[in-house]
């Protein structure tokens, strides 16, 4: 069976180290400068709502949700959510937050290509993700190569998905170092604290995307697809 494999872990560890140490950055940037006030006052919600108007945007609701770390922008419904210690909170680390979803609002009024594309390859993205890994499974274990390429195109546009995200979480990032500053939301004293929080928030994407290649690479190889012997 695949998952007793110990080549496996050789392609699994790798990216599940790269991920949590993703997290650990981001978590822990995140918590120091949770704690250092913004010098404006401004919280998450107020310094969304300046970005937005100083773009012209009056079309996009911005609201709280509950959660760690769940901040988002849906284009679908123009919904801006903000998660408590972001939207209620006057901190640098909740700032920059807040303006790299207001970045992707921005993104998204500016009819920016890469966001587009993003949204068009959720639905497909949402498949592989639930079920190509297990058709990719299914296939090897039943000699089925046609069933494992299936499986393993559907698992591809979990990684195309992600490949695609990167520009797009990049792009909010750039967006929200430049435009906050210029709006006055953060000082420059305060420039490189925001720009650690989202660095290390734009790592955990790129560490996704790691993990989804080095797995796919593994089942490719399984598969002999890469020169590996199929089982």
């Amino acid at each position: 069976m695949v998952m007793f494999d110990p080549t496996y872990f050789l392609f699994i560890l790798p990216g599940l180290a790269l991920s949590l140490w993703a997290s650990f950055k981001t978590r822990s940037a995140f918590k120091k400068y949770s704690k250092v006030r913004a010098a404006t006052g401004l919280t998450g919600a107020q310094a969304a709502s300046r970005l937005l108007q100083s773009a012209g945007i009056s079309d996009v609701e911005i609201v709280r949700t509950h959660g760690h770390l769940s901040d988002h922008y849906n284009p679908v419904t123009k919904k801006l959510a903000l998660s408590e210690p972001v939207y209620d909170q006057p901190s640098v680390a909740a700032l920059g937050v807040a303006c790299h979803e207001a970045g992707h609002a921005i993104q998204h009024a500016q009819k920016y290509a890469p966001l587009w594309l993003r949204s068009v390859l959720v639905p497909t993205a949402n498949i592989g993700s639930s079920i190509g890994y297990i058709v990719m499974i299914a296939g090897l274990v039943m000699g089925s190569l046609g069933l494992f390429y299936i499986g393993a195109g559907l698992f591809s546009m979990v990684l195309l998905f992600q490949v695609v995200t990167l520009p797009v979480e990049f792009d909010a990032s750039s967006r929200a170092k430049t435009l906050a500053f210029a709006n006055g939301i953060v000082l420059d004293s305060e420039r490189e604290g925001m720009a650690k929080v989202l660095n290390a928030a734009a790592l955990t994407y790129v560490a996704a995307a790691v993990s989804t290649l080095l797995t796919l690479l593994y089942f490719l190889m399984r598969a002999g697809v890469l020169g590996g012997s199929r089982d």
